[in-house]
């Protein structure tokens, strides 16, 4: 699916109004929020006596980050008057995500929670934050008491009866899936009986999430009785989540008959996780019915596909070894209208008949168009079957060996492109060999030209023996990365991690020359790494060479220098910049995107997010999108776009 982007501004007078931030004063906080700078600037910014100027300070704390934001956070959410600027400190606590910000949490939630007159909006923010901390430090003794105080606050919610808060529960539902505290199940399940439909479908969602087995009956009834398609989904998700066999004809008159296919898809999905044989015929009759819609499709990508793509998943799990006919004819079908590009037809006739895989699958295609989609496609299949551990993979994992050389030694312009694409996950699929010459291949790897086949090789690296070989080659690598990347960081920050996950006390002296990048991520990488207590114990100088980092702003963002050669990881925004983001409102902003598929609209809020709107804004004016691939559709899920490679590694450069 290809884009056309077309941006819609609307026009309107800048007039601001008492309490409405400066437009100085919001460009002071922009800058820091850009800078990732938390300074004695913004903690002033937070006690100004205007109540607008004070929240969107908090807010710019919280997105920044910085522990050293909590004291003066806490503050507001204790003792300021002022609901809104509460509401929003205890959401930049959350965002910090700092155990050291639980006990101001836990403090007011349990308040707010028990007084009969509380604010609602407060409450809410509140249960969102100890959700955000609990999940970030899952092993802190405080997590158990946030996720208790979570699921307080829902059954406080709940004894309302109809006067409950939403958002209250919403937040809550959410806070309770990454907290997961011990019974959430209990207290989340009592929410599937709300007369909000939203909220039914957020708590079969969180049911999912947490793989809760106590509400299968009522999941069961809403999959067949539920006026809506998004909490009918959810439930089909819960009860697959759940591994409820008694769900299986539900789940197949779902999978087959209903009308969404939202539901169709979470329901072939939850099937699939059950791995049933008894479920073949169905999914085989209306996977035959979509094929042959399949093929009178006009489309380039045609609708049915994603579905399909389900069920040939969902056959894989229940059929594995069977040699079942007529789930191998339907799989060939459909690989054959694909041309594999997809992996998941090719992965499931594997596992339903590896002969039949071995005897009449190979890689089409000579390397032009899309021809790199069909070898990735089988490399992701030939990683399954290096997983079935059949005598065959040593000959496999052989010629796979021999691909590899062969295609890291193309040169021609047109070829460098597929080499980009699908060297990388040749070396994913022949690390499930484990062949003894294959650490040499990554360390070959690691010299090549693309950034993406060298990001690949240090991936693989972190996960092979501890070698002398190694981590020479890691050390060369990053040297040559440090140099002659411009347009991603990738390669540098996996070889970075690689180093420090194989050696941490060996990688240290090349850490610290890395405090030196102009790449933010890879200093910010470096500034991770090395809070290490071990490391700082045994290594006196990193302490004191994060201190000299951190005198030279080296933790923070740092302005464009063309002499670096490179926009990564640099402050590229100008005052015009900042006060042109800071003059939109929310709803003056309009991308229209023309696709494929048909055309929908996207409004955008850039008085919650003004940076990343104006820079959506830059790319869509310099044409970026246009004619771009939508690269990865997963139904339920997710669409992505702004690749221009169109594997989803790619962008802009910045």
């Amino acid at each position: 699916m290809k884009l056309v982007f077309a941006l819609v501004l609307i026009s309107f007078s800048l007039l601001f109004t008492f309490g409405q931030v400066p437009i100085v004063t919001g460009i002071q906080i922009l800058k820091a929020e850009d800078a990732r700078r938390y300074d004695g600037t913004l903690e002033t910014l937070m006690r100004s006596p205007i109540v607008a100027v004070k929240t969107r300070a908090a807010l710019a704390a919280g997105r920044i980050g910085d522990e050293r934001a909590l004291p003066i956070l806490t503050s507001l959410l204790v003792n300021d008057t002022a609901t809104s600027v509460r509401s929003m400190a205890a959401f930049a606590i959350g965002e910090i995500e700092s155990i050291k910000g639980s006990n101001a949490v836990l403090g007011v939630l349990r308040a707010e929670t028990r007084a009969a007159g509380s604010m609602s909006s407060l409450r809410a923010r509140l249960v969102e934050a100890a959700g955000k901390i609990a999940a970030a430090n899952p092993k802190e003794e405080k997590a158990k008491e946030l996720g208790n105080a979570i699921l307080a606050a829902l059954d406080a919610e709940y004894a309302k009866g109809t006067n409950q808060n939403r958002d209250v529960v919403l937040l809550g539902l959410t806070a309770a899936l990454r907290a997961k505290p011990e019974k959430a199940e209990v207290t989340v399940a009592k929410f599937l009986s709300s007369a909000d439909a939203r909220i039914r479908a957020d708590a079969a969602n969180t049911l999912s999430r947490i793989r809760a087995k106590n509400a299968n009956e009522t999941l069961r009834a809403m999959l067949v009785s539920e006026t809506d398609d998004v909490a009918r989904a959810n439930a089909a998700r819960a009860l697959g989540a759940a591994d409820d066999k008694d769900a299986i004809n539900a789940l197949l008159d779902a999978a087959t008959t209903d009308k969404d296919s939202r539901v169709r898809v979470s329901a072939i999905r939850a099937i699939g996780s059950l791995k049933d044989p008894k479920t073949a015929d169905k999914l085989l009759v209306r996977g035959n019915v979509l094929l042959d819609d399949l093929g009178r499709s006009k489309s380039r990508i045609p609708q049915e596909k994603s579905e399909l793509l389900e069920i040939a998943t969902a056959l894989g799990n229940a059929l594995k070894d069977s040699e079942h006919e007529a789930a191998i004819t339907f799989l060939l079908r459909f690989m054959s209208m694909d041309k594999i590009l997809s992996a998941e037809p090719a992965i499931a006739l594997l596992r339903v008949s590896e002969s039949t895989f071995t005897q009449k699958v190979d890689i089409p295609g000579d390397g032009s168009g899309d021809a790199w989609r069909s070898t990735a496609s089988m490399m992701q299949a030939y990683a399954v079957m290096a997983e079935k551990e059949a005598l065959s993979n040593s000959f496999l994992g052989y010629g796979l060996a021999l691909m590899v050389n062969k295609i890291r030694a193309v040169t021609a312009p047109a070829d460098l492109r597929y080499k980009s694409l699908v060297l990388p996950e040749m070396l994913r699929s022949l690390a499930k060999f484990k062949r003894p010459d294959f650490p040499e291949m990554l360390r070959i790897s690691l010299t090549d030209d693309d950034v993406f086949v060298r990001t690949a090789a240090a991936e693989l690296l972190a996960e092979q023996p501890v070698s002398k070989e190694n981590t020479e080659a890691l050390n060369k690598a990053f040297s040559s990365a440090l140099v002659r990347d411009r347009d991603y960081n990738d390669a540098l920050l996996a070889i970075m991690d690689a180093m420090y996950k194989l050696d941490k006390k060996g990688s240290v002296a090349t850490l610290l020359v890395a405090l030196n990048s102009s790449d933010y991520l890879v200093r910010r990488s470096v500034f991770e790494k090395l809070a290490d207590k071990d490391l700082r114990r045994d290594f006196p100088v990193i302490a004191a060479s994060l201190e000299i980092a951190r005198s030279k702003h080296r933790d923070q963002v740092l302005p464009y220098s063309p002499a670096s050669g490179t926009k990564l990881g640099q402050l590229l925004n100008s005052d015009l910049d900042y006060r042109r983001a800071m003059s939109r409102k929310n709803g003056s902003v309009k991308a229209v995107l023309t696709t494929e598929k048909g055309t929908f609209t996207i409004v955008f809020n850039p008085e919650e997010a003004p940076l990343t709107v104006d820079n959506f804004i830059k790319l869509a004016r310099a044409r970026y999108f246009n004619g771009l691939e939508v690269h990865r559709v997963v139904p339920n899920f997710v669409m992505q776009d702004g690749d221009p490679r169109g594997d989803g590694n790619g962008g802009p450069g910045w």
